[in-house]
């Protein structure tokens, strides 16, 4: 079992409060991502729930049991970090079940719990190695391994994959949640990265300056972002906005033309308009919401990225099919899905 709850907790560093009042349930087998800029509070967050930090105010449950003054031994959990931690002198077998033989775990059992870690982390071939003849991916296993055999209530990972080039990224993602599906147990996994939480999470809670800003799954924060910030931190490339006004039922942008706005009936003037580079198109000059400029195109292969000065507005990018060709300096229309357009009012909240 991995049920975890968090009720109004804070952490305070003498004046300073980090995290503000964090109300937060985490379900039994839940893949739960905190993801957000530098300095919002993640990992200390992530601290407060293994019990290496302790909490100001409020209360940590795991599976209805108050551990909040409990130490990190008697929370049940296992952590894994961004360095390994390996013991360089030591095989990975020893290393995976170092933590077992220093509890006095029978060697039968230390044995059993190693090899079915190894089994499902397709270690096998490397046990008997040293840490120094393994790649980059292979020692993270290694670490995660340490992690398996102690049979935790919920893992706890503080941006495993940051040390890892590009390539070992992509493979140990698809590694990782391999074996959330394969354990089926409680993981909450704190990166910066949004690709990371996309491709990974259940939940992401999205969090900035201490608060949660937005919590739901990949999609639902992706579709329906709660605020500009979301918005933008969420989506990669990320969100355009544009400076708007409305009208009864239509939007206008300045010096361009406009279209459908589809929430009249809703107090409140927004202010921003947000359309991601997917759900834009190129069009003839005079064809689309705004005019401009192709200033650069990035050819990527299956897509080609468009930076489009807008005249009199700012420079917008636009996601089309790589195969399709328009050249720097020309001078285009640009379309939005009208369906996939976000409003934003004064204080950056999402118009619904």
């Amino acid at each position: 079992m991995g049920a975890i709850q968090l009720n109004k907790v804070e952490k305070w560093f003498g004046d300073l409060q980090v995290i503000k009042g964090i109300d937060l349930d985490i379900r039994d087998g839940e893949f739960v991502i905190f993801v957000g800029p530098s300095g919002c509070g993640k990992s200390t967050l992530l601290r407060l729930i293994s019990g290496l930090e302790e909490a100001s105010r409020g209360a940590i449950d795991i599976d209805g049991k108050d551990v909040t003054g409990l130490p990190p031994s008697g929370r049940g959990l296992s952590m894994v970090f961004q360095s390994y931690a390996l013991y360089p002198h030591m095989s990975v077998r020893e290393n995976v079940g170092f933590g077992l033989k220093t509890a006095g775990d029978p060697k039968a059992e230390i044995d059993r719990k190693v090899n079915a870690a190894a089994d499902v982390l397709k270690l096998d071939e490397y046990m008997d190695r040293r840490p120094k003849a393994l790649s980059g991916g292979q020692r993270q296993r290694v670490a995660i391994g340490r992690a398996i055999v102690r049979e935790p209530s919920a893992f706890l990972f503080d941006e495993p994959l940051s040390n890892l080039d590009a390539a070992l990224r992509v493979e140990m993602r698809f590694e990782i949640a391999r074996l959330h599906k394969s354990l089926g147990t409680t993981m909450i996994y704190v990166t910066h990265d949004q690709v990371e939480a996309m491709t990974l999470a259940d939940k992401i809670v999205v969090l900035q300056a201490g608060r949660i800003e937005q919590v739901g799954s990949p999609r639902e924060l992706y579709e329906n972002p709660d605020n500009l910030f979301v918005a933008q931190f969420i989506g990669s490339p990320k969100m355009n906005v544009l400076p708007c006004g409305v009208e009864g039922d239509q939007f206008s942008l300045q010096g361009h033309g406009g279209g459908h706005y589809p929430h009249s009936e809703v107090a409140g003037e927004p202010v921003k308009l947000g359309i991601r580079p997917e759900h834009m198109s190129v069009v003839g000059p005079e064809e689309g919401h705004c005019t401009g400029t192709v200033e650069v195109a990035e050819y990527l292969g299956a897509d080609t990225f468009l930076y489009v000065a807008l005249e009199g507005l700012d420079t917008v990018l636009v996601r089309i099919n790589g195969s399709d060709t328009v050249e720097e300096g020309a001078r285009v229309g640009i379309r939005f899905d009208e369906d996939r357009m976000h409003f934003f009012d004064a204080d950056d909240q999402t118009v619904r």
